[in-house]
């Protein structure tokens, strides 16, 4: 299926986010849309999918113009999408999810025996192996984007956009993925992939579109690009070292102490200390205990034994509410599933653990909440027309930015954030970046959990490399580079 979008333009409101794109989509490749945040690829994608209706221009579909007002009338034309917040029913089985809405049916009922049988077939034309009756819950990012991959496949599916389908998962999850789609091209589907991860694109992709501002910038051959040459097109400036200099002034004042922490089945024994001014980063792979670890210390997890001291003091009841009272913030792993109400207001959204500080009697103080949030609005550098937008209308890297604020504006001490910048673009990752080495610089605590290696290499002050639940490595100064983390969290045995 060829796909040319000619002159095409949409508004949210007051914003311009995309800007008369015209670009050509042949049959059959693998064609990557890339640009920073609020770029309008996302946009672009969701048009071409029937997400979202476009304002004007117009979209062809092998040589003739095409008009449709939904996902499902694009879905009947062949083109569907994969967001990147995967729509699944988790508490419903892989088979059941990959025919939602199409199932075979006797009568009131569905039809089973037939659907397992579609479900085989479906299997052994993709190669995608995964057992039809575990519930979508209980698989891990990666099988859960196979389940999505299935559905679309399920729906006579030629052309599929990919939005970030790499945001979620491991390093050996994404190589799977890849190898997926690159099976996929071979069997004549088209793909459109739009990701943040440069490397990926660069060798996955067979067209490579670089968007900015809501305008294309061009369209080229990986051949022809580089990671350098993809950000300053990206970012419209020549981009330099992502990480800021490693700066730490030495303090002998302990933050948090942990001693012997342990829950059954998640984590064992574990014990560290991070002090002021430092970021301490927590590596291995996903199921190491990484998450769990962070989660029971600031209160979401219960710990079966060991301790924890804060500022000096034992903490003997763990829960949220206390640790943010303490001065603890946490900035979970998913904006979407942990941290923010997307229908409410960026104000509320960055104001909301800190209600009780400004309200009387009940009633918000409302001229302290705008003075609040517009202060750490500033520092994070959030780009939103206003406060008062809600934060759904954001793109991934101002929402994460909005998560910092809300974190950052208690005044915390440690500072805990469980992958600080999953699913945001390359400008959106060094203002992160500098944010935290300044939060750092001025005293504050900070322990980052990551699966980039880069970000952890380049980022922290220390490491400590989980497997299986435990510590197995501490890595200092000049010993923290990929190898030598990649060497402890596989135990020597690098796959």
């Amino acid at each position: 299926m060829k796909i040319e979008v000619k002159e095409i333009s949409k508004r949210f409101g007051a914003t311009l986010a995309l800007d008369a794109v015209s670009l050509t989509i042949e049959s059959g490749e693998i064609h990557t849309l890339v640009g920073e945040n609020g770029a309008g690829k996302s946009t672009l994608g969701k048009i071409i999918s029937g997400v979202y209706q476009k304002d004007a221009g117009t979209i062809q579909i092998n040589g003739q113009v095409s008009e449709y007002q939904s996902a499902y009338e694009a879905l009947r034309r062949g083109i569907t999408i994969i967001a990147q917040e995967l729509s699944l029913v988790p508490a419903r089985s892989v088979i059941e999810n990959v025919f939602l809405g199409i199932e075979d049916s006797t009568g009131p009922f569905v039809a089973r025996k037939r659907l397992r049988e579609r479900f085989v077939k479906l299997v052994e034309s993709s190669g995608i192996d995964i057992s039809p009756d575990i519930s979508v819950g209980a698989l891990r990012n990666g099988d859960q984007q196979k389940v999505e991959i299935l559905r679309a496949l399920a729906r006579d599916s030629t052309t599929i956009v990919m939005d970030e389908p790499t945001a979620r998962l491991s390093a050996h999850e994404t190589t799977t993925l890849k190898m997926l789609i690159k099976d996929l091209k071979s069997k004549g589907h088209t793909i459109i992939f739009v990701s943040h991860f440069l490397n990926d694109v660069l060798e996955i992709s067979d067209k490579i579109s670089i968007m900015r501002d809501g305008r294309l910038v061009r369209t080229s051959l990986p051949s022809a690009e580089s990671h350098s040459s993809l950000v300053e097109a990206m970012t419209g400036t020549r981009f330099g070292q992502i990480f800021t200099e490693k700066k730490i002034n030495p303090s002998s004042n302990v933050v948090l102490k942990v001693d012997k922490l342990t829950s059954i089945n998640q984590f064992k024994n574990i014990s560290f200390e991070i002090k002021s001014g430092e970021i301490l980063g927590f590596a291995g792979l996903v199921g190491s205990g990484r998450t769990e670890l962070i989660r029971s210390i600031f209160g979401v997890d219960k710990v079966d034994s060991g301790s924890v001291e804060y500022l000096g003091k034992t903490i003997t009841r763990f829960s949220p509410s206390k640790s943010i009272m303490k001065g603890i913030s946490f900035l979970p792993e998913s904006r979407k599933d942990q941290g923010t109400i997307p229908l409410r207001s960026l104000a509320e959204n960055i104001s909301l653990p800190h209600l009780k500080s400004l309200s009387n009697f009940g009633w918000i103080k409302k001229a302290s909440e705008r003075k609040l949030v517009n202060k750490f609005f500033t520092l994070c550098g959030i780009k939103a027309a206003s406060i008062k937008v809600p934060i759904a209308s954001l793109s991934g890297g101002n929402q994460q930015k909005a998560l910092f604020a809300r974190s950052l504006a208690g005044s915390p001490k440690l500072f805990i954030a469980d992958e600080p910048t999953r699913g945001v673009d390359v400008g959106s990752k060094r203002a992160i970046y500098e944010l935290l080495s300044a939060q750092a610089a001025a005293g504050m605590a900070v322990l980052v959990v990551s699966s980039e290696l880069d970000e952890i290499v380049g980022l922290t002050h220390r490491v400590l490399v989980m497997r299986e639940g435990e510590i197995v490595k501490e890595l200092t100064g000049s010993e923290i580079n990929e190898n030598t983390v990649l060497e402890a969290a596989f135990s020597g045995h690098i796959a």
